[in-house]
């Protein structure tokens, strides 16, 4: 079998749900047994998303080979349930570099180096070793932004000359906007009849469409669609906007679209596994019309964009407590509270009917008291707490003022001239930012660890399968900072009761710190991130854990 490519691009709006409708039709592939890749196109000139602020542009995926990807891997993660990384994510940025440095080697012998065929070449290459790399039969490619945008054109152009180069191998779907705008009360179809429009005059005709939309596509508005955009009625799907976002590819196969796939492929199925699936949605569809509910409080700082507030921010944090949540047969509400606004209105905005708490990833000093008070806070009122990098490091700050007795215990982070540096930079790190090397050079991807027996976080381990070897402790998380806990603060802390349960492998470095259960019913503090392990159908046991006691403490 030649190697199929599927192209999905979108129209009109960036987050139209190209990630998600790309994850779909990969997932109904593998379902019927084909081995899928998926790979995104970022128009950016950064290399990777690791120095983008995520208000910017949502909260980079951290993979497992330390690669800081689109959000959109992370969704590819969930769907596929596979390990995603730097082959499935390609920037703009990484292909002029790449262009840049085979000229200066005189790779290309002396031609005039120009974006077309030199910038395609390069793309279609990453793209097709992507396939290669993971023996895949079928790569999935989502394009990112939105047609039109000139910073996006060569992945355009490097499409249609791949469907040129193989002529049956290439499949190409338009994701399109179709609006119902509140004074007409009626779907409006020009959004995606102009997007396609501007598609065809890159040289593509979309073999199918698929609009996003409030509620379900009628047959006019499908029939509308097929005379504008020269696209059979027969080819064209609607993904109407969904609580559950893991219902879409059912909802797809059900309208017919892999049955269409495969015919325009020529292609059989080899197997069909949707029940478990289909099962698990049915499941969550149930919990999340009941009246089971916990209540999780968030104290960030990338809440705010202008005058909205911005779930993508923290995006594989939702998730994370999505799935746990469902898991233990509750739907979860999240309060989100601007650590700033802690720091100016005091203690006070932090009385809410949570039954957990949580200080997530976070960089530099705005906020940073704001996120002590609130660890605090968590710790003294017996709050089920998780702190998740900056949260646990923050945590372990708060032990050492109110507990330690250290009064300007900080991190060098917020405070480089604190005197007792409780969280400091790791001194592999200094040189990097003496260079102000940031990019990529952080503490990223797996990173193994031992649990020390009769803690917290070896019963979520234990109680959860979360273990690679279960009989020495051996664990392993995702790894995205500079600064860590400082060692030569270890004895005085655990004389005062914390307990530093899950040290690395390399370097001894603290990697979960917590409260016994005796004084607490559950506080921990990571400095992996366990959210961008968590899958729908194997949540991340820490906050299977954490979910668990805020459940007690609801009750």
């Amino acid at each position: 079998m030649r190697t199929k490519y599927v192209f999905i691009s979108g129209g009109v709006i960036s987050g139209i749900g190209k990630g998600t409708i790309a994850s779909s039709i990969a997932f109904l592939l593998q379902r019927i047994g084909f081995k899928v890749t998926p790979v995104k196109c970022e128009n950016y000139l950064n290399i990777d998303a690791g120095t983008i602020n995520p208000i910017e542009h949502g909260d980079p995926f951290l993979c497992e080979d330390g690669t800081e990807a689109d959000m959109d891997l992370g969704s590819y993660e969930k769907f596929l349930d596979i390990e995603v990384g730097k082959t499935n994510f390609i920037t703009m940025g990484q292909i002029y570099q790449t262009v840049i440095q085979k000229e200066r080697r005189f790779e290309y012998n002396g031609e005039d180096v120009e974006a077309i065929p030199h910038i395609t070449d390069e793309i279609q290459r990453r793209i097709i070793e992507a396939g290669k790399k993971a023996s895949s039969e079928i790569v999935v490619v989502e394009l990112g932004g939105t047609t039109g945008e000139y910073q996006n054109i060569f992945y355009y152009e490097a499409s249609r000359i791949l469907s040129f180069k193989n002529p049956g191998d290439v499949i190409h779907i338009h994701v399109g906007y179709m609006p119902t705008p509140s004074h007409l009360g009626e779907p409006k179809t020009k959004p995606t009849q102009l997007s396609v429009r501007t598609l065809n005059s890159l040289g593509i005709h979309p073999d199918f469409i698929i609009t996003r939309s409030e509620k379900l596509m009628d047959e006019r508005r499908k029939n509308r669609f097929a005379l504008f955009c020269n696209v059979h009625p027969e080819d064209i799907f609607s993904a109407p906007d969904t609580k559950i976002i893991y219902e879409i590819p059912i909802f797809l196969k059900n309208q017919g679209l892999l049955d269409r796939l495969l015919e325009k492929f020529h292609l059989k199925k080899i197997k069909k596994d949707f029940r478990a699936w289909e099962s698990f949605v049915n499941r969550v569809k149930s919990i999340e019309r009941s009246n089971k509910e916990v209540i999780i409080a968030i104290v960030g700082k990338y809440f705010t964009t202008g005058q909205y507030q911005l779930r993508d921010s923290y995006a594989a944090l939702f998730d994370a407590l999505q799935h746990a949540a469902w898991h233990h047969g509750v739907k979860v509400k999240t309060l989100w509270i601007d650590a700033e606004k802690v720091e100016k209105q005091g203690i006070e905005i932090l009385k809410s009917n949570c039954a957990g708490l949580i200080v997530p990833i976070g960089w530099g000093p705005r906020g940073a008291e704001g996120m002590i008070t609130a660890s605090g806070y968590a710790r003294d009122k017996k709050i089920p707490y998780l702190g998740l990098c900056y949260g646990m490091q923050l945590a372990s700050v708060s032990f050492g003022r109110n507990i330690v007795g250290l009064k300007d215990a900080n991190s060098t982070e917020v405070n480089p001239k604190t005197k007792n540096p409780i969280i400091h930079l790791n001194p592999m790190q200094k040189e990097n930012v003496k260079r102000r090397a940031y990019g990529g050079t952080m503490r990223l991807g797996a990173w193994n660890a031992i649990v020390r027996k009769g803690t917290i976080a070896w019963k979520a381990y234990k109680k959860y399968n979360g273990f690679l070897n279960k009989q020495t402790g051996l664990t392993s998380e995702r790894h995205r900072h500079r600064y860590e806990f400082n060692n030569r603060y270890i004895r005085e802390f655990e004389k005062k009761g914390m307990i530093f349960s899950t040290r690395s492998t390399v370097e001894n470095l603290v990697e979960i710190v917590e409260l016994p259960e005796n004084i607490h019913p559950f506080y921990l503090g990571t400095q992996g991130h366990p959210e961008y392990k968590s899958r729908p159908l194997r949540p991340h046991p820490i906050f299977l854990e954490f979910i668990e006691a805020c459940i007690n403490n609801r009750k």
